[in-house]
């Protein structure tokens, strides 16, 4: 699927400045423009989120401190073979986007293929009962193992002050703004670095290398920060193979539903593809490397997640059978990694 990459003009703007605690008319519509947006287009650019500026930008001064270090220094943080250990350290080729895609003999065939041209660092909440983060050590680069985590806190708070509430009351749970959050106690979530090379632009013409092919995200929902170098793209509308640009806006952040959430919403909520492409050439015959900071969300893990309220019905049966989050997060973090 390659199509024609579109005008970037069918992302929503959603403006948290009046969401305060939930309770006014102002949030309510929020909460709807919100929903909207999750319905029609599964994407959507957020701005006063609280979320600070400069947290973000020193966030992507550490990620570009970590990833200059030698590559046997970054390998003392070595992410684990299986998917469902997903912290620490990835480097370059270790993963390739797949959609929906679990037989092994398949992914065996795709992971031959181009693998993505990036690589990565995970991090999840510190107090997690089942994983430990896997951290540098401390000598290696000080301050970036309570600046990650001060960073995922601060992702989490906007979770669960703001998007969980707004995403609850827009979908008129039960509850109102809480009926989500319960689910999502354990911020069982992951905060991820990544980084991609610059390269000589013709090997992206040719196919040798290419950084994220189309792909949807498989959590609840995903909090997106970018550097200024762009090349994320969004598949508009659904299903046409035509994809337009969600190019970086100063002081916003990308929100997307994932498939978790779409199959909780009995597809009401659109899990979109997206994709990264390398950005045009410049002149120069190199294309510049790229930054990005994704926050994953995903509920509590042994949770059964059914159809929620109100998205099914007799004119709307259940398509999914129920399944706790983390079977549904471990099968597809099994595919993703070799």
């Amino acid at each position: 699927m390659t199509g024609t990459v579109l005008e970037p003009t069918v992302i929503p703007i959603i403006d948290f400045a009046c969401f305060g605690d939930g309770t006014s008319p102002e949030a309510i519509e929020i909460s709807r423009q919100l929903v909207k947006a999750c319905r029609e287009v599964g994407f959507a650019y957020f701005c006063n989120t609280g979320i600070p500026q400069a947290e973000v930008e020193s966030m992507f001064e550490w990620s570009r401190a970590l990833f200059s270090l030698p590559i046997e220094t970054k390998l003392l943080a070595p992410h684990a073979k299986e998917g469902r250990k997903p912290w620490g350290y990835s480097g370059v080729g270790k993963e390739q986007a797949s959609q929906m895609v679990f037989d092994p003999v398949q992914l065996a065939a795709i992971r031959k293929q181009t693998p993505d041209f990036k690589e990565s660092f995970d991090i999840g909440p510190n107090d997690h009962p089942r994983i430990s983060n896997i951290w540098l050590p401390e000598q290696v680069l000080p301050g970036f193992r309570d600046a990650a985590s001060t960073f995922f806190d601060t992702c989490r708070r906007f979770e669960i002050e703001k998007l969980l509430p707004a995403l609850s009351l827009g979908l008129e749970l039960p509850g109102g703004g809480e009926f989500l959050g319960k689910y999502h106690q354990e911020g069982d979530n992951q905060l991820r670095l990544l980084h991609y090379p610059a390269a000589p632009a013709e090997v992206f013409v040719r196919g040798e290398k290419g950084r994220i092919g189309a792909h949807t995200d498989f959590g609840v929902g995903t909090i997106l920060f970018q550097d200024d170098v762009g090349g994320l793209e969004v598949e508009s509308p659904r299903g046409s193979g035509n994809f337009v640009g969600a190019l970086p806006i100063p002081g916003m952040v990308v929100f997307n539903i994932g498939d978790l959430l779409m199959r909780w919403s009995n597809d009401m909520l659109k899990s979109t593809l997206h994709r990264v492409r390398a950005p045009p050439n410049d002149g120069t015959g190199m294309i510049k490397e790229r930054f990005s900071i994704p926050y994953f969300m995903s509920a509590d893990r042994d949770l059964l997640i059914d159809c929620l309220p109100g998205c099914w019905g007799e004119d709307r049966p259940k398509k999914y059978e129920p399944v706790t989050a983390g079977a549904y997060i471990d099968m597809r973090l099994d595919a993703l990694y070799q």
